[in-house]
C-alpha cells in the first residue's frame, strides 16, 4: 500500500502516507462492524484501542480482531499515564503487546518511557512483518525544534522501527516546528499536533514526508483532539493527491472552523487539476503567522474576521482599493521573491450580489448606473467587511449610515 502504486479516485497515488482510522469500540463485535466501515472508507489501517473494551480476553479478542480485519492492524493499548484509559499492572499490559504481535499484528505502538525494556524482551522474537511503533504524546505544549530533535533520537535509540511523537498546539505556529522535523527526517515518522490550532498537521502531513495520520470514521469520535474525518482527508483535501511540491493556501480567522472556504476551492483546485490544497487556518497573530510560514509553499491565503485590518500591515504591498478601504481580504505570495500582497475582493462580492438582488426584486435591467445609487444603505459593524461594504456602496453612489457598539471605532470609518 506504502509504495505508492495504489489507484486512488482521481489518478496515482501522489504520496506514501498512510492514513489509519482509529477503533475504540467497547466490544469485538463493534470494533469489528468498524473495521469494515474503516476499509470502505478507503482506510489503509486501522489502530485498534484495547484500552476501550469493556470485557477483554487477550489471546480470544486479539486473535478475532486480527483475523476480521479487512486491513493491516496497529495495536495500540494505551496507560492512564499516556493520556489512554488503561489503569491496570503494567506487566500485563506489555504482555498483551507482545501477544498482539505474535499473534500476526502488522504494528504495535509502545510508549517511550517502556520501549527500551520492551524492545529488549523480544530482541530475536520480533516477527519480520510486525513493525514497533514508539510513542511520546505531550498534552502541554509542543516543544522546540532542538528539543524535538532529542526526542526523535531517544525514541530511534529505543529500539523503534517507526517514531511516533504527538504534542500540543498552544498556537499554529508551532506546528511549522513539526514540520521541520518530519520533512528532515531519515527514519519513518509520525509527527502529529492535537488541537484545533494543529489540524494541518494531519493533512499537510502529506506533503512534509509524514508516516501516517489519522482520520475518524465519524464527526467528533476522536482518539485524540483534533482529528479529522477519513471523509474530508480523502473528498475534502484530497490527501492522495498531495505531494511535495503541492501548494498551501488557507483561510485565517479566528474561529475559522464554520467557513466553507476550504470546500469551495479544494473542489475548485480538483476540477482544473491544479496542484493546491486549501485548509482552515486558526490563527491568534497574525503576524507571527506571516514570519513563521514564510515559505513559497504557503502561496496565498483567505482574511476573515478578525485579522482583516491587521493583515494590511503584514503585506509588502497592499492594493490602492484595499489601501483605500483600510483592510485586506485576500493574500497573495509572489513566487519569484515571496512578497505578500494584500487586495480586497470583500466589495465587489458583497456589492455585486446586493446590485444583483436589487435588479432582480426590482425588474430592473442592468443600466449605467448602479441600482444602489440614491439607495439609503445601512452597515451594521465597523470592522474589515463593514470598511468595505461601505466604500463599495458610497463609489455606487448611496447614501451610507454605518452603526457599530464602539464609538471611537465608528469615528475613525
Amino acid at each position: 500500500v506504502a509504495s505508492g502504486s495504489k489507484l486512488v479516485s482521481g489518478g496515482m497515488r501522489k504520496n506514501p502516507t498512510l492514513i489509519c482510522v482509529p477503533i475504540m469500540g467497547e466490544s469485538v463485535d463493534k470494533m469489528v462492524v468498524d473495521m469494515g466501515k474503516a476499509n470502505a472508507s478507503g482506510a489503509d489501517l486501522v489502530e485498534i484501542r484495547l484500552d476501550g473494551l469493556k470485557n477483554f480476553n487477550p489471546r480470544e479478542n486479539i486473535k478475532t480482531l486480527i483475523k476480521e480485519s479487512p486491513v493491516p492492524t496497529l495495536f495500540t493499548y494505551r496507560p492512564i499515564w499516556e493520556g489512554g484509559q488503561y489503569d491496570g499492572d503494567e506487566n500485563e499490559r506489555v504482555d498483551v503487546l507482545r501477544l498482539a504481535m505474535e499473534l500476526g499484528a502488522d504494528y504495535i505502538d509502545v510508549e517511550l518511557q517502556v520501549a527500551r525494556e520492551f524492545n529488549d524482551s523480544i530482541r530475536g522474537k520480533k516477527p519480520e512483518k510486525c513493525k514497533v511503533i514508539v510513542s511520546s504524546h505531550n498534552y502541554q505544549y509542543t516543544p522546540s525544534v532542538e528539543d524535538l530533535s532529542n526526542l526523535v533520537a531517544r525514541i530511534q535509540a529505543s529500539g523503534a522501527d517507526i517514531v511516533k511523537f504527538a504534542t500540543t498546539a498552544l498556537d499554529i505556529t508551532d506546528v511549522a516546528r513539526v514540520f521541520q522535523i518530519t520533512v528532515h527526517s531519515q527514519v519513518p515518522i509520525i509527527g502529529l499536533v492535537m488541537g484545533e490550532r494543529g489540524l494541518i498537521s494531519r493533512i499537510l502531513c502529506a506533503k512534509f514526508g509524514g508516516f501516517l495520520t489519522f482520520g475518524t470514521l465519524e464527526n467528533g469520535i476522536v482518539s485524540a483532539p483534533g482529528q479529522p474525518t477519513i471523509k474530508d482527508l480523502l473528498d475534502l483535501y484530497n490527501f492522495r493527491q498531495m505531494g511535495p511540491d503541492t501548494k498551501v493556501f488557507g483561510i485565517i480567522g479566528k474561529p475559522v472552523g464554520h467557513s466553507k472556504s476550504p470546500i469551495l476551492y479544494n473542489e475548485a483546485f480538483k476540477s482544473v487539476g491544479f496542484n493546491g490544497v486549501f485548509v482552515h487556518l486558526l490563527v491568534d497573530d497574525i503576524a507571527k503567522f506571516f514570519q513563521t510560514y514564510s515559505s513559497n509553499d504557503f502561496a496565498g491565503f483567505s482574511c476573515t474576521i478578525p485579522h482583516k485590518e491587521a493583515a494590511v500591515k503584514c503585506c509588502d504591498e497592499v492594493d490602492t482599493v484595499a489601501k483605500s478601504i483600510g483592510a485586506v481580504n485576500c493574500i497573495i505570495r509572489r513566487q519569484s521573491d515571496g512578497k505578500l500582497f494584500g487586495y480586497n475582493t470583500d466589495y465587489v462580492g458583497a456589492i455585486s450580489a446586493i446590485e444583483d438582488g436589487l435588479r432582480g426584486r426590482l425588474n430592473v435591467s442592468g443600466g449605467v448606473s448602479s441600482a444602489l445609487a440614491g439607495k439609503l444603505f445601512v452597515v451594521i459593524g465597523a470592522g474589515g467587511a463593514g470598511k468595505a461594504l461601505a466604500y463599495g456602496a458610497k463609489a455606487k453612489g448611496a447614501r451610507v449610515v454605518i452603526a457599530n457598539r464602539t464609538y471611537e471605532n465608528l469615528q475613525r470609518l
